[in-house]
């Protein structure tokens, strides 16, 4: 299939599944944030992952669901943390209603997610609820090290690596295992495809990163965000690193404010390319995106259906779904 059915499948069945009931102030935010938006990734990859390994994709329905929630989930809680004002271009729940409603009905995502998954029996049933468990506590521990971060200079690139792996890439993987595991793949091609997801997202996340700054297209956020927001980004760790004294002072004292400057904007850049900052993201880019790619070739499927995973990959990387 092709990768917009996979996502028109599932959002029709996301339509079926998700109304406003009562409570409406406990049913209304969930269908709210469901509904404004968003690439769909997650549930896409557990489609494709279902397609690629002989699966019955429909059968993977609520498990995409299940993951389009958990994701969901996080972002009203996050954006609660952050007290960001807009999500996808709109108002944030926390802000549309009030931080309790944000808080529960935040919650009440979070469990209806993991209800969805009863659809599933026996062996499968327990494999998928052991790995959404396992991704959901890595999620939140990744969310406490970038909250963590946030007070300290004191971080280094690897336990920012760390950080994004649980924060952003466990629930690519696991998205892509769920599929795995709904199909009936062996627990090695679950093991690789979920390899292949964590690699993936460590690239993604460093690329984001990357474009935050260097994007000459606009991908519609705000440019230099993780500047003005003192982001402990890979590129402000690895100029950590690489820095002298003089500049390495420099720096921390540019990321002690939270002032809007262009003056520091362009001082940080700056720095950014007096170490070279540019070419080494771009070549842990690169080294993530080979593993990924790597992880597709150890799998036990046609090798019209690698080329398939490569070229999701590839596109992915590109910005193009």
């Amino acid at each position: 299939m092709e990768l917009e059915s996979y996502k028109k499948l599932f959002l029709g069945h996301l339509s079926d599944k998700i109304e406003v009931k009562e409570p409406v102030n406990l049913y209304e935010p969930i269908y709210y944030i469901l509904n404004i938006g968003g690439k769909r990734l997650r549930p896409v990859m557990c489609l494709l992952s279902c397609d690629i390994f002989g699966g019955k994709v429909e059968t993977a329905l609520d498990a995409a669901l299940a993951i389009e929630m958990f994701h969901n989930f996080s972002l009203i809680h996050d954006d609660i943390m952050d007290a960001a004002p807009l999500r996808r271009g709109n108002v944030t729940v926390h802000n549309k209603w009030n931080l309790n409603t944000g808080i529960l009905s935040g919650d009440a995502l979070l469990v209806w997610a993991q209800q969805l998954l009863e659809s599933y029996e026996g062996k499968t049933y327990k494999a998928l609820n052991t790995l959404f468990t396992k991704t959901a506590l890595e999620v939140c521990e990744g969310q406490q090290y970038d909250f963590d971060f946030e007070t300290t200079f004191n971080v280094n690139v690897n336990q920012y690596i760390a950080m994004i792996t649980q924060k952003t890439a466990v629930l690519v993987a696991a998205s892509l295992k769920f599929g795995a595991i709904i199909a009936g793949a062996s627990d090695k091609d679950s093991k690789n495809i979920y390899n292949y997801g964590l690699n993936l997202g460590i690239a993604f996340q460093l690329q984001d990163d990357y474009l935050d700054i260097y994007a000459e297209e606009d991908f519609g956020k705000q440019k230099a965000g993780d500047i003005i927001e003192n982001k402990k980004t890979f590129l402000f760790l690895k100029t950590l690193e690489l820095a002298n004294e003089e500049d390495k002072e420099k720096l921390i004292r540019l990321y002690s404010t939270k002032e809007y400057s262009e003056g520091k904007i362009e001082s940080v850049i700056t720095l950014f390319d007096t170490y070279k900052i540019p070419l080494l993201i771009e070549l842990k880019i690169q080294k993530y995106t080979a593993m990924a790619i790597q992880n597709i070739e150890n799998l036990t499927v046609s090798q019209n259906k690698k080329s398939s995973l490569v070229s999701f990959a590839n596109r992915l990387m590109e910005r193009k779904i």
